[in-house]
């Protein structure tokens, strides 16, 4: 991953859920930032579980020769009525291999190190303490307001390559590490549980904060919002007036961009596959079955009897004339038919790609024809 794309990446990560929607600053879930990543201070931290006034992430290194370690600290602040967060970078290093520095930026201390192990690997520590003052008995508002928000990490060896984190990696504390280059020589502390290797989409538009949506969606929903809440949003944080004033600049094209994209990729390779992979055979199957003297076949035509332990996705089909379509056995001898609903305009896509609704023999009425 090029230095310009992790930059976008950690950029999108260090804002997310810095807003969510509606962002207008009036709606209770945006009365305080809602981040994770938050380091607090001692006082709060020691008396709320789950809060933490430090973040660690551990590593392991295979070094080259003369390598070194560089590492960067982002996060946000707070301020304000609002919570009007301000962007925070802290630089570190070149740290030679085998030792410990450290260095005291505004309420905070950001620490590298690390130690030569035995197989000739390395160990990797930074850590990210908050050292502001704060009084008892602070509220969670309060301790925002002295806390660092949103904080990622990333180190880099100038010469050989990090293992993956995903390998039972050393215990990290408030951060969650993967690797972060084609390379493998950046490591990513960030705040959300990603793969190796995390990528930006090409189709998205940039950060929209709210990480409890997909871009798709959010777009559609900015372009309905009311001339009231633009005006509200318009008069609040710099950050969602810009992000709002770009999403709602999004064209039709921009947005079918974003939909119904799916990528086959071998695992091992990532490349695409050298062949389309093979979609399920129509044909598979039995061509009949008897159930408790019940005769069932391919295109018989049934009613959906949904039982009591069904689920709610059965129990709206309550009633629905079907077709079965496949007829399946299993290991232990139980039959399951597959059915396309009648009035589904999609049945005949489920007949061609094998996608059926499954059900037992009691739960389908036969009709008689």
């Amino acid at each position: 991953m090029a230095d310009q794309a992790l930059e976008r990446l950690v950029d999108s990560l260090l804002w997310e859920g810095y807003a969510l929607y509606p962002y207008t600053p009036g709606a209770t879930k945006n009365a305080t930032p809602t981040p994770f990543g938050i380091v607090y201070p001692s006082a709060y931290a020691a008396g709320c579980p789950g809060a933490f006034d430090h973040a660690r992430l551990e590593c392991v290194a295979d070094p080259g020769p003369g390598a070194t370690l560089t590492a960067t600290l982002r996060y946000l602040t707070a301020r304000g009525e609002r919570h009007e967060a301000t962007e925070r970078r802290v630089e570190l290093g070149p740290v030679p291999l085998g030792e410990r520095v450290s260095t005291q930026f505004g309420g905070g201390r950001f620490t590298v190190r690390s130690e030569p192990r035995g197989d000739g690997s390395l160990f990797v520590r930074c850590c990210v303490h908050n050292t502001r003052e704060a009084p008892a008995g602070l509220d969670r508002a309060g301790a925002l307001q002295r806390s660092l928000i949103s904080t990622q990490v990333l180190v880099r060896i100038s010469a050989g390559r990090f293992r993956s984190p995903l390998d039972g990696a050393p215990t990290s504390v408030n951060t969650y590490p993967v690797l972060a280059s084609d390379a493998d020589d950046v490591v990513l502390g960030t705040t959300y549980v990603l793969p190796d290797h995390p990528q930006i989409a090409p189709e998205s538009r940039g950060a929209l904060f709210d990480s409890t949506e997909i871009e798709e969606a959010l777009l559609l929903h900015i372009q309905v919002l009311s001339d009231e809440d633009r005006a509200e949003i318009e008069r609040a944080d710099p950050a969602v007036r810009e992000m709002i004033g770009r999403a709602a600049s999004a064209t039709p094209e921009d947005i079918i961009a974003l939909h119904g994209r799916v990528e086959i990729r071998d695992p091992e390779t990532l490349a695409p596959p050298a062949e389309p992979p093979n979609l399920p055979d129509p044909a598979a199957g039995q061509l009949y079955a008897i159930v408790d003297g019940v005769r069932f076949a391919r295109g018989t035509k049934v009613l959906i009897r949904p039982g009591p332990e069904a689920d709610i996705q059965a129990r709206m089909l309550d009633g629905r004339a079907a077709t079965v379509e496949r007829i399946l056995t299993d290991y232990d001898g139980k039959t399951h038919l597959g059915v396309t609903i009648d009035e589904d305009p999609g049945r005949d896509l489920m007949r061609e790609t094998g996608r059926f609704l499954y059900f037992f023999a009691p739960e389908l009425e036969v009709v008689e024809t």
